[in-house]
């Protein structure tokens, strides 16, 4: 990450890491259990296999957590572009800068009604610690430190330069928010052209379980090797290169910008 190391306050919210609460984490653990134990039914039709799966479902928790950590990122990646468009307005009205940072989270307030969004609370965050006589400078890398993001991270770095060299501070934002809104069209832009092959990749993923559901209910007799015998061996490998695939396939699909 670019800039100068600083040490973040201790409290603050970070958006590096994900703690899923107590409810999400129970959810997971329901959900890819479930979910685990099915397959290992399908493929075993033994209550060993079944519970053998269901424990590796509990690494849902893992996948779910990443997930919505990368949600909460993308949010807080947007919620900033529209900051940054505020405070570009504000600033070339000739609001100084607390004025400024208050004016962006009203502007927030608006496009989120009802909801006390990451961006919000940060501004909040840069307001008071300046009320309270820190350093803007501080304060804004100290953001960029826990928000662990590449854009923030450039914007603080050029912020803090602006300040030190008496920089065109107004003309620095509006190109910032120029450069992060051209990124984020890209990235959407490519999430469309990607879209129908992320459904393609659901479905390749989901056939070979549907498959052999299907063959289970209409032709058991024909089913009977596979849980006998080598045929659960077979079954074993099988199953295991149908992990390796999805996690591959996951893997090609899972693109950034």
């Amino acid at each position: 990450m670019k800039g100068s190391k600083i040490k973040t306050e201790a409290g603050l919210p970070r958006y590096d890491v994900y703690h899923l609460n107590h409810k999400e984490q129970l959810l997971a653990i329901f959900v890819g259990c479930s979910v685990m134990a099915g397959i290992g039914y399908l493929f075993y039709q033994h209550w060993i296999g079944m519970i053998l799966l269901s424990v590796i479902g509990v690494r849902f928790t893992q996948i779910r957590q990443r997930t919505l950590l990368e949600r909460k990122r993308s949010q807080l990646t947007q919620q900033f572009k529209q900051t940054l468009y505020s405070l570009s307005s504000t600033l070339g009205a000739g609001r100084s800068m607390e004025n400024a940072f208050r004016e962006a989270a009203q502007d927030l307030r608006l496009l989120y009604p009802g909801t006390d969004v990451d961006m919000i609370r940060e501004l909040r965050i840069l307001s008071l610690r300046m009320e309270n006589g820190e350093p803007v400078e501080r304060a804004m890398m100290d953001f960029s430190e826990r928000a662990q993001q590449d854009d923030i991270a450039n914007f603080a770095d050029v912020f803090v330069t602006c300040k030190r060299t008496g920089g065109d501070f107004i003309e620095v934002v509006r190109r910032t928010s120029s450069v992060i809104g051209e990124k984020m069209d890209i990235m959407q832009e490519i999430e469309v052209l990607v879209a129908q092959k992320k459904l393609e990749m659901k479905a390749m993923m989901a056939a070979p379980f549907l498959f052999l559901a299907f063959l289970n209910m209409t032709s058991p007799d024909f089913m009977t090797p596979l849980y006998e015998g080598v045929g659960r061996v077979i079954a074993t490998a099988a199953l295991i290169v149908l992990f390796i695939g999805i996690l591959l396939i996951r893997k090609l699909m899972d693109i950034r910008v």
